[in-house]
């Protein structure tokens, strides 16, 4: 849709070159003139009307005043007297405007029929009654306004699919971040609010003393999910909803994520943080939180048998290692999950690996890898 400014400038432009070829006696022409009149005004209304077309009614309105107008040459063509100067500049710059626009934003499958009628109408009426110099001069200027026109319709149809390509990607990649998001915190608090309901159920009758404490914790880990899930759905809201964000974990909530671990009961864990960790690029730490909790879901959900784990975040110079290990028995996880594989896109994206599997000592182990030179921020600036 064009700017209001923007429309009356284009309806201004192409009424004056209606007056401009009336003064220029082209419609006081015997039996022609009247036509060619009612034609050009045809064509130029349809030209202002049509920014307020859709994508299928204006290449097809487009298409009938071509056909019309290529009608209009033929009979003058066949009709008019050598003399006659059969050349005007309002209709033909109503069709170039034309065909700008159906190439710009016309359903495809009438384009190809729209754009042709246009760009013949639009050379051929030079010479519909006579090939010389002359008209063969301007039918040569009318083809390169025309090919212009096309060229710049095209360009703009490309821009703005290359634009929706984008918005489409960027789509795509906030519900596959969500999709990890949901998965990471929410699927945490609800793996350890299951686990402390089957360990409350399995105490109840030997010692329903500890049951209160059990409710109790399943009761915080419950708010916690529910503030999880709060956060989430606010991240897509309009961005002119009031959403409070919270801030981003890192190292620094590891220790919590670990402590909470270990208050739910059955395994110990415990934390080893070797290394400066206190200037890790955001991308990094929030990467290395991410590490521990999916491990850690993975050992209530996965460890039989399991009663120590051990998290050590190591940092050594340009590189900093997270590990995950516990001491159950070796199983195997399903391919089809979720959590390992969104895992690994998430290291991915800031250049760093991933890797998971049994242990030689017995257990299971979850080990990444972090690059933490500055390179690693533009990877993650790319992705976002």
């Amino acid at each position: 849709m064009l700017p209001v400014t923007a429309w009356m400038l284009l309806g201004g432009a192409l009424v004056g070159l209606v007056v401009l070829d009336w003064a220029g006696g082209l419609y006081w022409i015997p039996y022609h003139g009247p036509a060619k009149l009612i034609g050009a005004l045809v064509i130029v209304a349809l030209a202002v009307v049509s920014p307020r077309l859709d994508r299928r009614a204006l290449p097809v309105a487009a298409c009938v005043c071509a056909v019309g107008s290529l009608c209009l040459s033929v009979w003058i063509h066949l009709e008019m007297v050598g003399a006659s100067q059969p050349l005007g500049f309002a209709e033909p710059a109503a069709l170039v405007w034309l065909l700008l626009l159906v190439a710009r934003r016309g359903k495809p499958s009438w384009v190809a029929l729209a754009v042709p009628l246009l760009g013949m109408a639009i050379v051929l009426r030079p010479v519909s009654v006579s090939v010389r110099q002359s008209t063969t001069i301007m039918a040569l200027l009318f083809a390169l306004a025309a090919v212009t026109a096309l060229g710049i319709g095209l360009g703009m149809r490309l821009l703005l699919a290359d634009r929706r390509r984008q918005a489409a990607a960027l789509r795509l990649e906030q519900r596959t971040e969500f999709a990890r998001d949901l998965h990471d915190f929410v699927a945490h608090h609800v793996t350890g609010i299951v686990v402390q309901a089957q360990g409350a159920q399995a105490i109840a009758g030997r010692r329903p003393e500890l049951v209160p404490p059990a409710l109790q914790r399943i009761e915080q880990a419950g708010s916690e999910a529910l503030t999880s899930m709060r956060h989430m759905v606010g991240m897509l809201r309009d961005a002119d909803g009031e959403v409070t964000l919270t801030p981003l974990a890192g190292i620094g909530e590891v220790r919590t994520l670990v402590d909470e671990f270990s208050a739910v009961g059955g395994a110990h864990a415990r934390l080893e943080l070797e290394g400066n960790l206190d200037d890790l690029p955001v991308e990094v730490s929030t990467t290395a939180h991410r590490v521990v909790m999916e491990a850690l879901t993975n050992v209530r959900k996965h460890a039989h048998g399991c009663t120590e784990v051990w998290v050590r975040v190591d940092r050594s110079g340009d590189r900093l290692t997270v590990r995950v290990s516990d001491d159950g028995r070796p199983r195997h996880l399903s391919q089809s999950g979720f959590g390992l594989k969104g895992l690994a896109e998430r290291v991915g994206l800031i250049g760093g690996d991933v890797e998971a599997g049994p242990v030689t000592a017995g257990g299971w182990a979850v080990e990444a890898t972090l690059p933490v030179s500055p390179a690693a921020s533009p990877a993650k600036a790319a992705a976002s």
